[in-house]
């Protein structure tokens, strides 16, 4: 128990150093406009640098993310049900697409999902 309760220890302060060491050597210490400007063949940038982005876009792109990586998960389910009970395979697949449906719906709520305001 005692060695357990080391090796942890030991392995919390070697992380911890590690992190602080990081954290001290990643800081910029100058700060020059020339160097945080954008670089463009060496002359003036003619607009800004930064495009406005909108962030409707962003929102249908992060859940089509987050249903595609579902959908991913929910393909070998199909190769599970040979293995398995039927009763557990249709629990989870059924619990699984409902927490899916749920999101979905509440997403659609929010107003996540309309393109036009």
């Amino acid at each position: 128990m005692w060695l357990i309760f080391t090796l942890a220890l030991i392995l919390l302060t070697i992380s911890l150093i590690v992190m602080i060491l990081a954290s001290i050597l990643s800081m910029k210490t100058i700060n020059d406009r020339e160097k945080s400007s954008p670089f463009e063949c060496g002359f003036d940038p003619k607009s800004s640098a930064r495009l406005p982005f909108s962030l409707r876009f962003f929102l249908i792109a992060v859940i089509f993310l987050i249903f595609d990586v579902e959908i991913a998960l929910l393909l070998p389910v199909t190769i599970i049900m040979q293995q398995s009970s039927i009763m557990s395979w249709t629990l989870v697949s059924i619990s699984f697409l409902l927490i899916l449906l749920l999101g979905l719906y509440h997403e659609w709520k929010q107003g996540a999902l309309e393109w036009a305001s």
